[in-house]
Order: C-alpha cells, then structure tokens, then sequence
C-alpha cells in the first residue's frame, strides 16, 4: 500500500456492439479487463479513491473506472463484463432520463435489446424515448445490490445552460444539482458527494454552487493531471477510453500513473493543445 502514487481515472460512456467515437465494443472492454485482471490492477470504490485522495494508503496498481450519462449498454454489456472480471465501477446517472420498468436481458440472457449508438441515444432522448437507451431504476437498484456499479450525480437534465442561457446560468446549475440530488435521495435512498460535469463544462461559479449543494469529488473530462494524494478534489481528472486493445489502454494507463514520464506527458498535451489553439 502507498500514498505517493497516481490513480488513473478512466472514463468510459457505452460498451455496445454499435460503432462510435464514445463507445468500446464489448470484446474490446472485456480484452481492457483482461489486461488489468492479469496484471494485478484493482478498481477503486468512490470512499477508497476520495481517501487517496486525502493520503490514504491504496494498493500499488489502483485504478478507478467510471461511466457517464447512463446508458442502457452500461447494463447489458458493462456490468456482466466487471462482474465476470471483478471489477466494479462509478456511474454518473441524468436523474431526469430514468424510468421505472422491469429489468433487460444482460449479455448470457438470450435476446438482448437494441444498444444504439450515441448520436442515436442522443435523438431518442431528444425526442422523450430515454427509456429505449438508459438505465431504469430497478436495474440501477440490482447493479447496486450486487456491489458492482456505484450510482452519482451527473446532473438532472444534461444541460450546457452556459451555452443556452448564459445570464441565468447559475440558477439554472443550482436548480438541477438540487434536482439531482432529491431523486437519487428519494429512488437509492442517499446521495454521495462525487459529481460529474455535464459535457465537461464548469466554472468557478459552478464549483462554489456544487460545493455549496454539498458535492466534493468534482470529476472532469480533463485528460491531462495526475490525480495524487493531496490532489485538489474540485478537479479530478479523467482520460477517455477508445475502442482499442487492452494493450493499448495499458499503455496509458501506465503513462498516466507514471511518477516521472506522466507528468512529462501531461505538460507535453497540454502545451501542443494550447499550441494549436494559438494558430
């Protein structure tokens, strides 16, 4: 056990046969678990990261997988997946698209419903059929039963309100992190403070008002930080997962927990980002 090191935070959205930027096939997750099954690697529960976070001791190879939105995939090809492997993983749910109704088949029970794509999630949403493409209470409640999926705020409706109203934005925010709030209080029976941006979008504004709603683990979609003991929790970072090999998540997840190349790394991204931006 050690306090000194990294642990690599890995964002995932769908594990689906259907093609997609945001999407690993299940092979290709289940080859992902392998590599970290047979090199030792553990996952982290939200408690244990947010105590390495302020110095406790974790194990040497610690990871901490995480989903976000939701997604009905995250059912039938994500959890049986971690289950079969051991692994367990975070999931940041919109409250607002969830609905009740019996549970799915999962991947090994025969006939299993359609995971689309994310553009088609997207206009399913859009068009009020969430329950087609997202998680429903009762197979939150047996993922959670199981110990395999832990459930978090990631918002009530998904919304860039910076974008749409930007003069009322931060009544807006507040609005649905309250919202978040009481229906995981009233459907799970609780409520973390572990909180993910929507679409990666925050500001200073934003951090006080999660702080304030009473979240503290703040996660973004910034790929390029270590997170280490004494890390500030308003901003834990996260790299996105490809639909690729297990090798090749290795790889950076290696670069990412690495004492000495990983912030090489990270300073090189964020100066050739910065660098393009300037152009």
């Amino acid at each position: 056990m050690t306090t000194t090191r990294t642990v690599p935070v890995l964002m995932y959205h769908h594990v689906s046969p259907s093609e997609g930027a945001i999407t690993a096939s299940p092979a290709n997750f289940e080859d992902q678990l392998l590599w970290l099954k047979r090199r030792g690697y553990r996952s982290l529960s939200s408690a244990e990261f947010a105590g390495h976070l302020q110095g406790m001791p974790v194990p040497e190879k610690s990871i901490l997988i995480t989903f976000d939105d939701g997604y009905l995939d995250n059912w039938v090809y994500a959890y049986p997946l971690l289950k079969k492997y051991g692994f367990t993983a975070l999931v940041f749910l919109v409250t607002s698209w969830i609905h009740d109704g019996p549970v799915r088949n999962i991947l090994g029970q025969g006939e299993l419903p359609a995971t689309p794509s994310h553009k088609e999630c997207e206009d399913l949403i859009e068009q009020g059929r969430s329950d087609e493409v997202v998680l429903r209470w009762s197979e939150i409640q047996a993922m959670l039963d199981d110990g395999v999926m832990e459930f978090h705020s990631h918002t009530h409706t998904h919304t860039r309100w910076d974008l749409i109203d930007p003069s009322s934005k931060n009544n807006h925010i507040a609005e649905e992190l309250a919202a978040s709030r009481q229906t995981l209080q009233a459907r799970l029976g609780g409520v973390s403070d572990h909180f993910c941006w929507p679409q990666g979008y925050f500001d200073t504004d934003y951090i006080r008002l999660a702080q304030e709603t009473g979240f503290r683990y703040l996660y973004t979609t910034q790929a390029f930080g270590q997170n280490r003991a004494g890390t500030d929790p308003a901003h834990i970072y996260r790299f996105a997962v490809r639909n690729t090999s297990g090798n090749s998540v290795g790889r950076r997840i290696q670069v990412a927990a690495h004492p000495v190349v990983g912030p090489l790394f990270n300073k090189w991204k964020r100066w050739k980002r910065g660098f393009r931006k300037s152009r």
